[in-house]
């Protein structure tokens, strides 16, 4: 594939040949429009002698040309020069398609931070129940919570709250944001909540979703079912929908469940409110 040149330093300089102007003088004309050479952009060479579609660029020594594709499939390349092509029979000086990337996303949906490194981790928590609730939670706002240098803990178990937020002491600057499951009134749950300090309420934030187990936030969708199996009170929740589901034993379950997480359209919108309420809890300027 050869390339083209044949224009002098500036074929703005004259006529449509590159001859100069009656008498010997050029004259001044507007500078031709600077179009984006996008990909299929038809345009012809100054001269009218090829006529093709972008199909790409080379940078040389000598430049940069653009590749254009003429209708019978061959290809020539041209120096991008300022008004060396034409667009709908108008000078044009064609410059280099730059593809506007949408700024990346993290898996929360936020705004995608490349190159920073991990904060500090900050004095204040988020303490979740159980082990499948921190690793969710990793999952969806891990990038997040480490740029903010939140630190994310499983408590066993709501029954151990009182007990560890006594032990912590939660204070200005020092906060908890706890992510309670099944939190619905009436509740095992929300009585455990009550009772918590009064000392210590201004600094806690205790929210989360009405349902029995973490798995049953993650949209039946997302894990290939139509909706989560109906598991009787008295019967171990986690097993009875291995159960129904023939997913094997709960161990199973979970590395199903898991596997099936990757953001925050997986996630019940309850779910998704209360992390996001907690992470905002436990970053708020002075917390």
């Amino acid at each position: 594939m050869g390339y083209s040149d044949r224009y002098g330093s500036d074929i703005l300089g004259g006529g449509r040949a590159g001859l100069p102007a009656r008498g010997g003088h050029a004259h001044r004309r507007p500078a031709p429009p600077e179009v984006p050479a996008t990909p299929g952009l038809v345009v012809e060479t100054a001269d009218g002698e090829w006529v093709g579609a972008v199909t790409g660029f080379e940078r040389t020594y000598d430049g940069d040309f653009v590749r254009l594709e003429d209708r019978r499939g061959a290809e020539r390349l041209f120096k991008m020069r300022a008004g060396a092509f034409l667009v709908d029979g108008k000078p044009v000086t064609l410059v280099r398609h730059v593809v506007k990337r949408a700024p990346e996303r993290s898996n929360s949906g936020s705004r995608k931070v490349t190159g920073a490194r991990a904060r500090v981790a900050a004095p204040s928590r988020i303490w979740v129940e159980g082990v499948h609730d921190a690793a969710i939670v990793e999952q969806v706002w891990g990038h997040d919570l480490r740029i903010e240098g939140v630190v994310v803990e499983f408590i066993e178990g709501l029954d151990n709250l009182p007990e560890m937020l006594a032990e912590f002491r939660p204070e200005p600057g020092r906060r908890v944001g706890v992510l309670a499951d099944h939190l619905v009134e009436g509740s095992k749950e929300t009585r455990i909540i009550e009772g918590i300090d009064r000392h210590f309420r201004d600094h806690v934030m205790v929210t989360g979703h009405p349902y029995i187990d973490i798995w049953e936030a993650v949209k039946p969708a997302a894990v290939g079912i139509r909706e989560w199996p109906r598991v009787p009170r008295g019967e171990d929740w986690k097993t009875g929908v291995c159960d129904r589901l023939g997913w094997g034993t709960p161990r199973d379950g979970w590395r199903h469940v898991y596997s099936s997480v990757h953001t925050f359209r997986d996630l019940d919108a309850t779910l998704i409110g209360a992390v996001e309420r907690l992470v905002d809890f436990v970053t708020e300027p002075g917390s």
